[in-house]
């Protein structure tokens, strides 16, 4: 059964900074690319960031390009996102999914989320 655990979220003020993790389970991690999505409140679904199986290739919405950064290690099933200068419409809750190829594309399973506020 694939289950994707996130983890990291929390209350941070304008400027800060978190680092999301997310674990993973019941698939070959290594072949698969990873993303992560958010959803405001009131709004959908937004991708925000995507890296590719080995990590070679990384991409970004233009809303996050320089402030965030995605990793993985495969060795720890894991993936991250480092987001700093956060905004406070970086306020979201934050999903990881797991990709159906090896590269950037669709996904298929999505963890619970973890809550991020941005606010002073």
């Amino acid at each position: 059964e694939v289950q994707l655990v996130e983890s990291g979220g929390g209350l941070v003020q304008p400027g800060g900074s978190l680092k999301l993790s997310c674990i993973a389970f019941g698939f070959t991690f290594d072949n698969a690319a990873m993303s992560w999505r958010r959803q405001a409140p009131g709004k959908g679904l937004e991708w925000v960031s995507t890296i590719n199986w080995n990590g070679g290739g990384t991409y970004y919405a233009e809303s996050v390009k320089g402030r965030f950064t995605i990793s993985r290690d495969n060795a720890k099933n894991t993936l991250y996102l480092q987001m700093n200068s956060l905004k406070s419409e970086d306020t979201a809750v934050y999903y990881c999914a797991k990709g159906t190829n090896r590269d950037f594309g669709t996904a298929d399973y999505w963890g619970q989320g973890t809550q991020v506020t941005v606010s002073s």
